[in-house]
């Protein structure tokens, strides 16, 4: 059931983006709703991970000629940072609303959720 209303929701926002008619609800909504749910901007720590390049500690050479030319061999090390970034607490709740606003909006107009003419 849940695998079913994520796919038809997948299905919508992929499908229905594109017409101008629907990108013209969606922004009706998008204003409605900002100002009924505005953003709540809040800084939150979380871990960021970060790679860097170190050597191994084994080095390979190549000759031509008279020139041997070595470089050390490097390998990628992860590691995590703590970090602050800006999040929207609201933008879950407002972002749900927006595109049911725009599915009524786009039934009621034109009979379908992707806003598109009949024809």
């Amino acid at each position: 059931m849940t695998r079913t209303v994520l796919l038809s929701a997948l299905g919508f926002l992929l499908g229905s983006c594109g017409t101008p008619e629907f990108r013209a609800e969606k922004d009706s909504c998008t204003a409605d709703w900002m100002t009924r749910i505005p953003p709540r901007h809040e800084q939150e720590m979380y871990n960021q991970v970060q790679s860097r390049q170190v050597p191994t500690g084994t080095t390979t050479c190549t000759g031509v000629g008279y020139t041997v030319t070595c470089h050390q061999v490097m390998r990628t090390e992860y590691y995590t940072v703590p970090a602050v970034r800006t999040v929207d607490r609201n933008e879950p709740l407002r972002d749900l609303q927006i595109r049911q606003c725009t599915q009524q909006a786009c039934i009621a107009k034109y009979g379908n959720a992707e806003c598109e003419k009949p024809g």
